[in-house]
């Protein structure tokens, strides 16, 4: 009997999906198979033209009529459409750490943040676990995840800036630009008396 091994993966969820990409270079023959309560893969691949096998029983329960598998060049996207919506605590039903198993920072978004961007893009970008409090924008679209930066969490979109702005001296009403200092004359540094000379 051929010897199989195990693919890393990388997993990372939504609401209501899941995103599992197996990691087998040139995978040649790939078989999915998708079942309520778990996923099964094999394939040929990497340079030495190994066989890889990986069987997960998922933390929850799946639609696979509505999942989706995607065979690229280096990898093995699947996405999986959860039955009920909410969090998985981690993707596999046992609790043991899996060493082929890591978190999809790309993908990765914490319960809490916006879900726009359900499908991807940037907002994979943000929440990545352990980090937390880093709150989205809001409705900003694809950068959910970025609020963290520079003490901006859960700043929402619908914050008034020009509001802001007039606060802070910047723009007068109807919001136009305030140049109302800009007419004071400036002093020159020639009119100031000279300091005294060093002996």
């Amino acid at each position: 009997m051929d010897k199989t091994f195990t693919p890393s993966a990388i997993w990372a969820q939504r609401d209501s999906i899941v995103y599992l990409t197996i990691q087998v270079d040139g995978v040649q023959d790939p078989t999915v198979k998708l079942e309520p309560t778990s996923l099964y893969f094999r394939g040929v691949g990497g340079p030495e033209k190994k066989i890889y096998e990986l069987t997960v029983e998922l933390n929850g329960e799946i639609d696979p009529a509505a999942s989706t598998h995607t065979v690229r060049g280096r990898d093995i996207e699947v996405v999986l459409k959860k039955t009920k919506e909410g969090y998985w605590p981690r993707l596999t039903k046992d609790s043991t750490k899996h060493h082929w198993l890591k978190v999809d920072f790309n993908k990765w978004k914490e319960e809490d943040e916006s879900d726009n961007d359900e499908l991807g893009g940037m907002g994979g970008m943000g929440g990545m676990p352990g980090m937390g409090g880093m709150g989205g924008m809001g409705g900003m679209g694809g950068m959910g995840g970025m609020g963290g930066m520079g003490g901006m969490g859960g700043m929402g979109a619908d914050m008034d800036f020009e509001k802001m702005m007039r606060d802070m001296g910047g723009i007068g009403a109807g919001g136009k630009p305030n140049f109302d200092d800009m007419n004071e004359p400036e002093t020159d540094s020639d009119d100031e008396e000279p300091l005294p000379e060093l002996e």
